[in-house]
C-alpha cells in the first residue's frame, strides 16, 4: 500500500467525488416520476448488476458463508432505512442543503467506531473536527434565521440528518465486517437485502408517475446505479487498496461542495451565505477529522 499519491491518483480521487457530490441532483430528477422507495429500487438493481459483472470478472466469490448471513441480513436491513430516509429527505429539502447534510456522517461514522471499533478512538483533533462541522450543520439548518423559525422545523432536513446519522452507522459497522467478510460481498449483498423490501414498500405507499417520464428522471435513476453504485465502488476500492484509506478519505470534503455547486446550477438552488458558510465549516470539520 503507498504512502504517497501520485498527482493521477489525486485526480481520480478528486473526480470520484465530485461524482458523489451530484447524488442529490440526480435523485431531484429521478424523484420527478419515481417516488423515494422506487428510486431505491431502480437505483441498486442496477447497482447489483454492475458489482456484480465486476466480481465476476475479478474471480471475486459472492455467495456468503453461513456464518456470514446474520450480519449480512443485519447490515441490510440497517442500509435499507438508511436510503429510505436519503431519499425522502431529499424529496422534502433542497438538493444543496442535503449535500451538506449527508455529507455529515463521517462525524457519526467517528463516534460509532469509538463506540463498536476496538482501537479507533475519538482524538482531541477529531473532536474538534466533530464540533466545527456540527457548527456548521447547524448554520444550515437554521438556514440564516433566529432559533425560533420555522426553517429550523425543516422535516426533511431532520430525515436528512438522520439520515447521515444511520450511515455512519453503518459504515463503522461495515467497517467491523471487512475484516471477516469481503467488500464485494458486504457491498452486493446490503443491497439485494434491499431489493425487495423497497419493492415492497413502493408497492404498498407509493405510485410511480409515469405521466411525468421524460430524459431527466431516467438520466437520474442510470446516474446513481451506473455511477454512483457502480463506478462509484470500483474506482473507490481501487483508491483504498492501492493508497491508505486515511488519506483517501480527506478528500471526502469534495463531495458537499461539489453536491451545492452542481444544485445551483442544474436546479437553480440559490447560494445564500448562511449555506455557503455552513458548507466551508462542514468541509473544515471533516478535513480535521478524515486528515491524517
Amino acid at each position: 500500500m503507498a504512502t504517497a499519491v501520485p498527482l493521477r491518483a489525486i485526480l481520480i480521487a478528486i473526480g470520484i467525488h465530485m461524482l458523489w457530490g451530484g447524488i442529490t441532483v440526480s435523485a431531484k430528477y429521478s424523484l420527478l416520476v419515481f417516488p423515494p422507495l422506487w428510486t431505491s429500487f431502480f437505483r441498486f438493481a442496477i447497482g447489483v448488476l454492475c458489482i456484480t459483472a465486476w466480481a465476476m470478472m475479478q474471480d471475486i466469490r459472492i455467495r456468503p458463508s453461513r456464518e456470514e448471513w446474520p450480519s449480512l441480513l443485519a447490515l441490510g436491513l440497517l442500509f435499507t432505512l438508511q436510503i429510505g430516509a436519503m431519499n425522502t429527505g431529499i424529496n422534502l429539502s433542497s438538493a444543496s442543503i442535503a449535500s451538506i447534510l449527508l455529507a455529515t456522517n463521517p462525524l457519526f461514522a467517528a463516534f460509532f467506531a469509538h463506540l463498536f471499533i476496538p482501537g479507533d478512538r475519538l482524538t482531541v483533533p477529531k473532536l474538534a473536527g466533530l464540533m466545527v462541522a456540527f457548527c456548521g450543520t447547524g448554520m444550515v439548518l437554521l438556514q440564516g434565521s433566529s432559533i425560533d423559525s420555522l426553517q429550523l422545523f425543516n422535516l426533511g432536513n431532520w430525515i436528512l440528518l438522520f439520515s447521515a446519522a444511520l450511515l455512519g452507522a453503518r459504515l463503522a459497522f461495515s467497517a467491523r465486517l471487512l475484516r471477516q467478510i469481503d467488500a464485494v460481498r458486504v457491498l452486493i449483498w446490503q443491497m439485494l437485502v434491499s431489493l425487495p423490501l423497497f419493492a415492497l414498500g413502493g408497492w404498498w405507499w407509493e405510485d410511480i408517475a409515469w405521466e411525468r417520464l421524460s430524459w431527466q428522471p431516467i438520466a437520474g435513476i442510470l446516474y446513481q446505479g451506473v455511477i454512483i453504485a457502480g463506478l462509484g465502488f470500483m474506482v473507490t476500492s481501487y483508491l483504498m487498496k492501492n493508497y491508505r484509506p486515511s488519506i483517501m478519505m480527506s478528500f471526502n470534503s469534495v463531495a458537499p461542495v461539489s453536491g451545492v455547486l452542481l444544485s445551483v446550477w442544474l436546479l437553480g438552488d440559490p447560494l445564500t451565505w448562511h449555506l455557503l458558510l455552513g458548507l466551508l465549516t462542514v468541509a473544515a470539520g471533516l478535513w480535521v477529522i478524515t486528515r491524517k
